[in-house]
């Protein structure tokens, strides 16, 4: 994948860049793949904002997306690989020997006609999905199951992947893309390969209204407010705050710990901020 250059005639062109879109095989998605997604500007059920910063953008459909590869021994072609706006990653659509279509995240140098497989028979190759257990170890994987069963929760965004290190027991070590080092069970089904579209992080959206069709509204600083609009608002010229940085009903936004205890902490090796 490639990203597209503007002609600097405009200033919001100078900087902004775009997928080329070369990969993508077909524009409409499959019709029985998809449902509708209600959108909710950021308000609860009274109507009020509970998601600030949320609201218009362009309609699009869900694309479901099988995270799970339960469909086991069965081999599957590629028939497109698709866009998805609902996610950084292509999406490829298999169809298999029975007849069913499913998507699946499209991961690198997997290409309209290959065959992959989800299975314990399945090839060590990108799109085929299998057991962390029969993994061989410095392999990249990723929509890895964190319980077996769920279906895949880590590294699905574009570009990332887990590298399976080391196994001991019931437990594989996977190396995440934060740097964290994490034990995940031997029977949890990854895929193997890196998730496409890696150069997504090197866009520049350049101007305002691609947020916007994005359905993100503008933010507005606290101390630019006035002081009944915020409790950091006010002050003779610029203020930097002049108080610890807080919430418009006043409760403090930075230095608390917002992650629960949870049970799951003890499979942590190693974490990411060391």
């Amino acid at each position: 994948m490639a990203l597209k250059k503007f002609r600097p005639l405009t200033p919001v062109q100078r900087f902004r860049t775009i997928a080329t879109f070369e990969e993508i095989t077909r524009s409409r998605p499959e019709p029985s793949l998809v449902e509708r997604i209600s959108r909710t500007g950021g308000r609860d059920n009274k109507g009020h904002t509970s998601a600030w910063l949320r609201g218009g953008g362009h309609r699009k459909l869900y694309r479901l997306v099988d995270f799970k590869r339960d469909k086991r021994g069965i081999p599957a072609k590629v028939a497109h690989i698709e866009y998805d706006p609902n996610r950084t990653s292509r999406i490829a659509l298999l169809h298999y020997v029975d007849g069913e279509k499913r998507y699946i995240v499209a991961p690198q140098l997997l290409k309209v006609g290959d065959t992959v497989m989800a299975g314990p028979d399945a090839d060590v190759k990108p799109g085929n999905a299998m057991e962390l257990g029969i993994v061989p170890l410095g392999t990249f994987v990723y929509n890895v199951e964190l319980i077996p069963g769920k279906g895949g929760q880590m590294a699905r965004s574009a570009g990332t992947y887990c590298q399976v290190m080391a196994r001991e027991g019931d437990y594989a070590q996977l190396r995440l893309p934060s740097g964290e080092m994490r034990k995940v069970p031997t029977k949890s089904y990854c895929t193997i390969g890196q998730v496409g579209n890696e150069d997504h992080q090197n866009e520049v959206i350049g101007k305002a209204g691609k947020s916007r069709w994005m359905g993100r509204r503008p933010s507005v600083r606290g101390v630019a407010m006035n002081p009944v609009d915020h409790p950091m608002g006010g002050g003779e010229g610029k203020s930097s705050g002049g108080r610890h940085p807080c919430s418009p009903w006043g409760l403090l936004t930075k230095g608390k710990k917002t992650r629960k205890s949870k049970l799951s902490d003890k499979l942590i090796v190693r974490r990411r901020s060391k």
